[in-house]
Formats: structure tokens, C-alpha cells, sequence
């Protein structure tokens, strides 16, 4: 019999996207059913060579935005504007899915990025904190809250093929 152990803070943010902490071995027969083609890794830490091996032997491509300060290095630290837009162009491209996003623990960077994805669906502030809050747990970050209650969705460049979702 066999089991299938979704990574910490799993959850599914729309068809064929879904969402999560680091994932383990345990958790690669799991991910393994989402036939997925694209993971988004928001942490500025390296994936384990496990996870890569994974990867690559499922063929899934890994994706980081680009626009941070890998010199910075320190996991609590805020995204860049620049972070998220990467982000959310990966998103905003069909050819990348089925698609998932993961940082260390599935809740600030993940959270950060859906929840400006949850803006640019047009959810009401009220929603996307009570979904942000859901993931964070004791761990809510108020400045994870006013980025995205600041974030400017005119700076994302929606394509032409967007998902139906949005």
C-alpha cells in the first residue's frame, strides 16, 4: 500500500496551481501525481540535491524569480517588487503548468506571491488576509499584509494566453 504525504502547508490555489512549504522525500510520491512541469522556488536557500534529483528525474523544470538580493540571505526578509513580478509572470504563463509554488515553510514568501495573484483576481483585501493568515498561522507577518495591500497590479503584464482563472 502506499501513502502519499503532501509537503507542509499544501494546498491548491486554482486548477492545476497549488501551493507549499519545502518538500521531502516522503512527499515526492505525492507531488509525483501532479504531473507537474514548473515548481516556483521563492526561498534564497538551496533546494536539497534530493529534491533537485527529483526534479530533474521528473523532468519538472525550477524556476526562481529573479530580482531579490541572494546576497542578503536571511529568510525573514521581505520580497522585492521585482520578486513577486518575476513570480507572477511564471504564473500568468499557461505553458508552465500544472505549476507549484513553494518556499520554506509555505507561508510568508508563498503567501506574499498568492495573495498579490489574489489581488490581481480582483479578491476583496478581507479574503486574501484571511487566506494568508490561514497558511501563516502565529507566524502573520504585518508587512507581508501591507505589501500586498500596496502592491500595484498595473506593473503585472498579463499575457495574451492567461490562465481562465484570472
Amino acid at each position: 500500500m502506499s501513502y502519499f504525504v503532501p509537503p507542509c502547508n499544501y494546498g491548491m490555489v486554482e486548477y492545476d496551481l497549488s501551493r507549499s512549504g519545502q518538500c521531502h522525500q516522503l512527499n515526492f510520491p505525492f507531488l509525483e501525481r501532479l504531473n507537474l512541469k514548473t515548481v516556483i522556488y521563492l526561498s534564497y536557500d538551496q533546494p536539497s540535491h534530493a529534491f533537485l534529483s527529483f526534479l530533474d528525474d521528473q523532468g519538472i523544470e525550477l524556476r526562481r524569480p529573479s530580482g531579490g538580493d541572494e546576497e542578503t540571505d536571511n529568510l525573514s526578509s521581505l520580497m522585492s517588487e521585482a520578486e513577486v513580478l518575476s513570480a507572477l509572470q511564471v504564473i500568468l504563463s499557461p505553458q508552465n503548468y500544472p505549476l507549484h509554488v513553494m518556499c520554506k515553510f509555505g507561508h510568508h514568501r508563498t503567501g506574499t506571491v498568492i495573495g498579490c495573484l489574489r489581488k490581481l483576481q480582483g479578491w476583496n483585501l478581507t479574503a486574501i488576509f484571511e487566506e494568508y493568515r490561514r497558511y501563516a498561522g502565529s507566524k502573520v507577518r504585518f508587512l507581508n499584509e501591507q505589501f500586498i495591500e500596496l502592491f500595484d497590479t498595473d506593473l503585472v503584464r498579463i499575457p495574451v494566453d492567461h490562465p481562465a482563472w484570472l
